[in-house]
């Protein structure tokens, strides 16, 4: 039985607060899926069509370079992966993140923070991203889900 990775994407804190909190109730080792390029505030707004995530989220083969990488991949079993949602799914460096690494045996457990907006094809789209994964259904989670909401739903897949 291999070990448990949170590894997750946050461009406003929200996803990176819930993600600690679950990488400590399930004892996982975290990691922060940082862009090479950090994201400015004008870069996040969605409103104007010509910000960089709406460029990025426009363009499905858009992948953003990642600052950080980790190691050894193999040693985890079950990988859960946050992110905000954006544009009903996940944003395109969670692509670039699928995409980067050997996934093969690996259980993969989408989760993501999201004012109203539910999952979309988040889900579907790292199965096709992580060819050889289980992919499990993910869940979308409010910014006040507790630590223990969070370990008994991720019970099912450590």
């Amino acid at each position: 039985m291999g070990k448990t990775l949170v590894a997750y994407f946050s461009a406003s804190g929200v996803t990176a607060g819930l993600s600690k909190k679950l990488a400590e109730a399930i004892g996982a080792d975290l990691f922060e899926i940082k862009p090479e390029q950090p994201y400015s505030k004008a870069d996040l707004n969605w409103q104007d069509k010509q910000s960089r995530s709406s460029i990025e989220m426009d363009d499905r083969n858009s992948r953003p370079a990642i600052a950080e990488k980790i190691e050894n991949m193999a040693q985890y079993s079950t990988v859960f992966v946050g992110f905000p949602i954006w544009w009903y799914r996940e944003p395109s460096i969670i692509d670039t993140f699928m995409e980067a690494y050997n996934f093969d045996g690996i259980t993969v457990v989408p989760f993501a923070t999201s004012g109203s907006s539910g999952m979309g094809d988040s889900s579907k789209n790292l199965q096709e991203l992580a060819k050889g994964a289980k992919v499990a259904e993910g869940k979308r989670f409010g910014s006040t889900a507790s630590a223990d909401e969070l370990k008994t739903w991720a019970q099912e897949w450590i």
